[in-house]
């Protein structure tokens, strides 16, 4: 196994001792490991490609890695109080409406690429999470973290029509 995709198995290792740290209340110990789980979605996908370790594995397990973090403290929140439940609702709803396009498009041969919008829309959910994370330390950094999480709402709408409007040939059978 290449370094890229033991990256993306470690951001998955460290999604139950995130969720563990948080139910602790050591929300500055739980964003420690969310932050290094972040990093390595940014190392393992720039390793990949400058050495050529791009894999059928990390195509698919890279994404769903970072799915399974973002939206591992997006419950956590919820439960908490920090984030209303109908967020979440909306974020996974273009989630699924694009991986269920994508595997529609695999199944007639053709890749649909990350866009720039779902990159962003990833980025600003993981800074939301961060600052949402150490809001218990300081008011300014809960206002931080819910303006992110609003932006990440609206890039989250976006990148999702982006991605319908640009591969609704998908559809067309």
């Amino acid at each position: 196994m290449n370094l890229p995709n033991k990256l993306t198995i470690a951001r998955v290792i460290c999604v139950p001792i995130f969720v563990v740290l948080y139910y602790l209340d050591l929300n500055l110990w739980a964003c420690i490991v969310f932050v290094i789980a972040s990093i390595t979605d940014m190392l393992d996908g720039r390793i990949a490609r400058s050495r050529n370790l791009v894999t059928n594995f990390g195509k698919i397990m890279d994404p769903l890695a970072d799915k399974v973090l973002v939206y591992a403290a997006f419950c956590l929140f919820i439960e908490k109080g920090v984030m209303p439940g109908w967020m979440l609702i909306i974020i996974l709803a273009r989630e699924f409406a694009v991986s269920g396009m994508r595997t529609v498009a695999a199944s007639q041969g053709t890749v649909v690429a990350a866009g720039m919008t779902g990159k962003i829309k990833t980025v600003l959910q993981m800074f939301a999470v961060i600052f949402l994370l150490l809001a218990p330390y300081a008011k300014a950094l809960d206002i931080i973290g819910k303006v992110l999480l609003w932006a990440s709402l609206v890039m989250t709408i976006v990148s999702g029509a982006e991605y319908i409007i640009k591969n609704k040939n998908v559809f067309s059978m």
